[in-house]
């Protein structure tokens, strides 16, 4: 059966970190799972104080996934390979889709009260006519691999709510900024070299924005008010 406890998978990243620290703010208990290999600035005050539970362990061991869920009531998926720049797009569907089908297959047998996931405004449509809504399907083809990986993910978790009755929600994430982004992220890393004068162009493009506190808040939030009678999906824009 499950217990309370809330789990979050991807902790050491950026929005991970920060749907860490606001769980802890608000008195939950929490666990962790992250890889040996993983660096865990983010929340490495967290866990040497103990205010968290670690636990080590791949999307792909299916053991180590099910033993992170056992007890836990709410799991908070935060794991995404972002590397957009890759001329071999097998790394992004492979974490962002294979290994999320063994997530997802561990989801199923822990009697979750939600799963929520990290998803991306890049899978949302676009319209020139009129706003688009979370039910509007993906018709843009131009986003390249790592865009066509987090689509295919999202139906993947949007299949699992109506077919297997997986109590989960896909959380839009635009671009976020704010601190504790230590990696960085490929944006971050972007933002970091204007700041600081060592990008020496400027790009004709803009982008949907979000704080990082405002993402992870809207993680949080979706946990407990979002619906899942049925396969839902929120943008979290500025």
């Amino acid at each position: 059966m499950a217990g309370t406890t809330k789990l979050v998978i991807g902790a050491s990243g950026f929005l991970g970190s920060h749907v860490t620290r606001q769980l802890v703010a608000a008195g939950q208990d929490v666990r962790v799972m992250v890889r040996r290999t993983s660096v865990t600035k983010g929340i490495d005050d967290l866990l040497q104080t103990r205010k968290v539970e670690r636990c080590y362990g791949d999307i792909f061991d299916d053991a180590a996934l099910r033993e992170a869920m056992a007890g836990c009531d709410v799991v908070y998926y935060c794991v995404v390979d972002a590397r957009m720049w890759l001329r071999d797009p097998t790394p992004l569907f492979r974490t962002n889709v294979e290994g999320l089908r063994h997530v997802l297959d561990a989801a199923l047998d822990a009697q979750l009260r939600k799963f929520v996931f990290t998803s991306s405004t890049g899978t949302l449509a676009i319209n020139d006519q009129r706003p688009v809504t979370e039910d509007d399907p993906h018709n843009w083809n131009d986003g390249g691999a790592y865009i066509e990986s987090r689509v295919a993910g999202e139906n993947l978790v949007m299949q699992y709510v109506r077919e297997k009755g997986l109590p989960a929600v896909a959380m839009c994430i635009s671009t976020t900024y704010g601190p504790g982004d230590w990696a960085p992220t490929p944006h971050g890393s972007l933002i970091a070299r204007v700041a600081t004068g060592r990008f020496p162009f400027y790009l004709g493009f803009s982008a949907e924005v979000v704080g990082i506190e405002d993402a992870a808040r809207a993680m949080l939030l979706a946990a407990d008010r979002a619906a899942s009678a049925s396969a839902t999906s929120f943008p979290i824009v500025t």
